[in-house]
Formats: structure tokens, sequence, C-alpha cells
């Protein structure tokens, strides 16, 4: 029946410019364009692309069509974006902060703390902060001191709260397994989309505010992800050893397990 309602149509390729349609010939509701900014051959924009299609195979049945519209250029761009989802570097991410103020930007690669800390009104960080994945192995050596596990957001061999359908899925239209960059093209895409299909007359710092004060996002990890007055995604991360899944951060016997915000900056500066 999916297959039936979902059309996975590729845009013409002009210039710089790739549009990315995905809807039901049927649907005639409101159209939704959210601009992808960065390269289209890596994990993170395939990783959006799954999100959109998610995305949209919910918002056929309520009047909502997504286009994920992709550049390289800034200066390439026609239309107005509902949101932006960033796969750039901090001096291209300051060009778009000034080029789009009043738009959500999604971060989906950088990991610096400062960024955090620099708490920009409508900046928000899908990947964990250098702080949060340092809090994460520093929590997990205090549990297992001789392990060498380095934090991660995500695995391919992650089962739990359904994230081995999401593996399946993103496999089978990728063509390779999902990695911390996949996830945060996919997360990126799947919460805007699961924020604006409830509130679609929302944009500008509307739609941040929303986005600020009434996220609530599992993101297959098994707890509510909200975001913090930084602008970072709050969410629980995997220790890996020897390419294996050995744990969860927050790490449960050191810290309260569902406390997200033991891992990294919490708060902004005063």
């Amino acid at each position: 029946m999916v297959d039936a309602l979902i059309k996975l149509r590729l845009g013409v390729h002009c210039g710089c410019v790739l549009v990315l349609v995905l809807a039901s010939s049927k649907l005639s509701g409101q159209e939704i364009n959210i601009l992808y900014i960065g390269n289209t051959d890596v994990p993170v924009y395939f990783g959006a692309r799954q999100g959109l299609l998610e995305a949209n195979a919910q918002g056929e049945f309520m009047g909502v069509v997504y286009r994920l519209i992709a550049i390289t250029d800034i200066g390439g761009v026609s239309v107005t974006p509902v949101a932006i989802i960033a796969a750039v570097d901090a001096a291209r991410l300051e060009q778009i902060i000034e080029v789009y103020p009043h738009v959500p930007i999604l971060n989906t690669i950088l990991k610096d703390t400062k960024l955090r800390e620099n708490c920009e009104d409508a900046l928000f960080h899908i990947p964990p902060s250098t702080a949060m994945l340092e809090d994460a192995e520093r929590q997990w050596r205090q549990h297992a001191p001789k392990s060498k596990a380095r934090a991660n957001t995500w695995h391919r061999t992650f089962r739990k709260y359904a994230a081995a359908q999401l593996n399946i899925r993103f496999m089978e239209q990728s063509g390779f397994e999902m990695d911390n960059d996949a996830w945060a093209g996919w997360a990126a895409m799947k919460l805007l989309a699961d924020t604006i299909v409830r509130r679609p007359d929302l944009q500008g710092f509307g739609l941040v505010e929303e986005l600020k004060t009434n996220l609530a996002f599992d993101g297959q990890k098994g707890m509510d992800m909200s975001f913090r007055e930084t602008g970072q995604l709050r969410q629980p991360l995997l220790l890996i050893e020897q390419d294996k899944i050995v744990g969860e951060a927050p790490v449960r016997g050191v810290v309260n397990s569902e406390d997200l915000d033991s891992l990294g900056l919490a708060f902004c500066a005063k």
C-alpha cells in the first residue's frame, strides 16, 4: 500500500539546484519548501532524503507535501524556505545565518561546542557537540574503566526502539548503511516535518519557537528529544567498541539514565 501511495520523483537538475519531490499525484495540499545546503554525495543528504520520504508518507494524509531543495550556493535560490538543513563548514554556516536570520537553520555536521555557546536565535544543532561526546565517554569510563569505547550518534547494528527498521529502510533506499551523519540528516528532516504537520501555519520565528518549546522527537532512540536553549538536540548516545554497541549514555548507575542534560552544555551563558 505504501509503495502505491509514495512516489519518489527526482526533479530536473538545473545549475546547482536539485529539487526532490515525494508525493502522490493525488495530493493537492500545502507545499512546504525545505532548503538543503551542502554536498549531495554525502550520507547526511541521503539521510535527509530518507526523512523526506517518510515525511511525505505522513504528510499525504494530512494534506501537506514537502519539497527538499538541494543547493550548494545560497545565491541560487528562488524560493523562500520554511526551514534550512545545513551541511556546511562554520564559515558558510555564518553566511547562511546572515542571509536567513529568521528561518530555522538545522546544523547537521558541525560538532564544535563553541557554536552551541553562541546561542544563535534560529540555529539548531542535530549532531552531539564535542562536549556531549566527551561527557558520554567519561561516564562510560566510570562504569568500565578499561574500556576504549567511543561515543556515537548512531550505529548500523542498533536494533532497539524500531532502530532496526530505520536501518533497513535507509539501506533499501540508499544502498549503504546509516551512520552518524545519515542519522542527523534523517532526524533534521523528520523532526521538521513532525513539527510542521502539527502547525503548518507557522513560519519564521513562530516555527523557531515551536521547535524550541514544543518538540518531542523520538528519533528511534527510545527517549523524547527536545532542543536546549543552546539549540542543541538533547539525545542519548551509543558507546561503540570494536564496532559493537557496548552501552548507552547517559550511563545508568553513573548518572540518571534519563538525564540527557548530563551530556554537554545544557544552558546558555548568562
